[in-house]
């Protein structure tokens, strides 16, 4: 159901932190134009942390209504309470979206057993297709292949965001539920991901680079690997380069530089430090990625 180039897509606000409307249809037509395959609104990209239900609401209804079938909408719906996270997936549902990434729940540390009974009541809830997703590095927890094999077998859930970096992860978890779509959730390592059995990537670079992730993911899925490492190598940098402070810190500044966003962001996040400046220029200039001018 889900496979290519998919992008964790930043939410543009306004110097006082208020959502720009503007700016976010600029970024969905970027996506579109440039052949991603979906656009996550309101993951952690998107400072899904510091977002209203209101405001969730309206970023998902607008690119729901913009994309139009065009390209696939997947709203964040994962907290950290299992009943506030069913109320969520319920609403956003009912939206037309085309499934929910709900994130293991973050800092609670559940066992194996409670993200399994977890997700289970999420997806008997759900109205649409869900997407686990496994980020240890943000949430504190682990879902392991097990659980995931456990997990797929349940009718809702469809497929996996795995942010455990490299390729031994998604071999193990397809070793265990062959048919199952695993997702890339690191770009460094999606190339390789994906030549392991990876059916795509939800990317942070694909912000700023779309057109080059949709082609090298394409490449990769054709099981090209000598067109997709040649393709990747001018984002190496880039792919890490994103994380030199927490994320979305640095691709909210690339996008300001590339005239497509303002300088909003909003605590406890905060602008990119001075220090990185000079460093993320030079990524960019790598990767082919030329400053810009805000367009109004």
């Amino acid at each position: 159901m889900f496979s290519g180039s998919s992008v964790a897509l930043v939410t543009p606000m306004r110097p006082d932190g208020a959502l720009d409307h503007d700016a976010w249809l600029r970024l969905l037509d970027l996506h579109l134009q440039s052949g991603t395959s979906a656009v996550v609104v309101g993951g952690t990209t998107g400072e899904s942390a510091t977002l209203s239900e209101t405001e969730l609401r309206m970023l998902v209804e607008s690119a729901v209504g913009f994309c139009a079938g065009r390209m696939q909408v997947i709203a964040g719906a994962g907290v950290s309470s299992t009943a506030a996270t069913i109320e969520r997936s319920r609403w956003l549902g009912e939206l037309g979206v085309d499934a929910l990434l709900v994130v293991a729940p973050a800092y609670v540390k559940p066992t194996q057993e409670g993200l399994y009974q977890h997700y289970r009541a999420v997806a008997a809830a759900a109205k649409v297709p869900v997407v686990l997703y496994n980020v240890p590095g943000r949430t504190g927890v682990d879902v392991l292949p097990q659980t995931v094999a456990r997990l797929a077998t349940l009718e809702r859930i469809v497929a996996l965001k795995e942010a455990v970096p490299g390729a031994a992860r998604v071999r193990e978890i397809l070793a265990l539920v062959p048919s199952f779509t695993v997702l890339s959730g690191d770009d460094a390592t999606c190339r390789e991901a994906v030549l392991a059995g990876a059916q795509g990537v939800i990317s942070v670079t694909a912000n700023v680079a779309p057109a080059q992730m949709v082609a090298m993911v394409a490449a990769a899925l054709a099981g090209d690997a000598v067109r997709a490492s040649e393709l990747d190598a001018p984002l190496t940098r880039l792919h890490v380069d994103l994380f030199v402070e927490g994320n979305p810190i640095p691709v909210k500044w690339m996008l300001e530089r590339m005239g497509m966003i303002g300088p909003g962001i909003r605590l406890p996040m905060t602008s990119l430090a001075e220090r990185f400046h000079a460093q993320l220029a030079a990524t960019m200039q790598e990767a082919g990625l030329r400053p810009g001018v805000l367009r109004s």
